[in-house]
């Protein structure tokens, strides 16, 4: 079972269902549908990007008030969100815009992930995971921002195809991450029962 360092993986094992859920769906749409015209799809894309920020906002929230760490939900929240607000209302469906803000957002999610790969967990299994993940991320974003010259399917499935990447990476660290707290409860509830068997009895003088 993989060992968190929970100082850096902070968030609810839900947000990263949620989230890899909605990425993942977003990756075969994407790949498999069709693009359409610019427009619509550039508006599918914000929509997920502004709810997976959404997703993060209320996990910071949440950790929050559970006296968790949340700064990193925080920056994923952010970038996220400043993402799809670029991409609604900045880059007015202009292809060569889109394509800018895909990328950059591409690439710094992809270093983010190669961050959170190296200081989230010790497991080397989930940290080549996340370290893979992340470079392919970087890779992606260079791609699409060279992808000036490509139809419009081409450069969303390259997107598509990372969304799939963040989807795979973001449901096998919920289900890892909902596993280590049922093992946390469990040990802590044994250790508790161990502890009053030990306890020594108290002698009335």
């Amino acid at each position: 079972m993989a060992k968190i360092n929970r100082r850096f993986i902070d968030k609810h094992w839900m947000v990263f269902l949620v989230r890899g859920g909605m990425a993942a769906a977003f990756g075969i749409f994407a790949l498999f549908c069709g693009a359409g015209s610019i427009d619509n799809i550039i508006a599918v894309i914000s929509i997920l990007l502004l709810f997976m920020g959404i997703i993060d906002a209320v996990g910071a929230l949440y950790s929050s008030t559970k006296k968790h760490g949340w700064f990193n939900s925080v920056i994923d929240s952010l970038v996220d969100v400043v993402a799809a607000i670029l991409l609604l209302f900045v880059t007015a469906g202009n292809l060569a815009n889109c394509v800018l803000v895909l990328s950059i957002y591409t690439i710094i999610s992809g270093a983010i992930d190669i961050f959170h790969g190296f200081l989230s967990t010790v497991d080397p299994t989930d940290r080549f995971i996340r370290v893979l993940a992340g470079i392919c991320g970087c890779v992606i974003g260079i791609v699409i921002l060279n992808a000036g010259n490509f139809e419009i399917s081409t450069f969303i499935r390259f997107f598509g195809a990372y969304m799939m990447i963040v989807g795979t990476t973001s449901l096998i660290y919920g289900v890892h991450n909902r596993a280590q707290n049922m093992e946390d409860r469990a040990a802590r509830s044994e250790s508790r029962r161990k502890g009053n068997r030990k306890k020594p009895v108290s002698k009335k003088k």
